[in-house]
């Protein structure tokens, strides 16, 4: 992984994680995924540095 940080949308996010949209908001609210961050008037983004973390704790096994 190990890119420059940047700003995922949705769909790269669905590929990343394995997750699709209901699941990923789902964790979100629970405080279990990184949060979305406004980015436009109706666009949000995740940071691609959390999501990685978040990517590589799970296949880690850590919580």
């Amino acid at each position: 992984m190990n890119q420059s940080r940047r700003i995922m949308r949705l769909p790269e996010v669905i590929s990343a994680t394995g997750y699709k949209r209901s699941s990923i908001y789902l964790f979100m609210d629970r405080g279990e995924f990184p949060r979305c961050r406004r980015i436009g008037p109706r666009a949000v983004g995740w940071d691609s540095l959390e999501i990685e973390n978040w990517v590589a704790e799970k296949l880690e096994g850590r919580k």
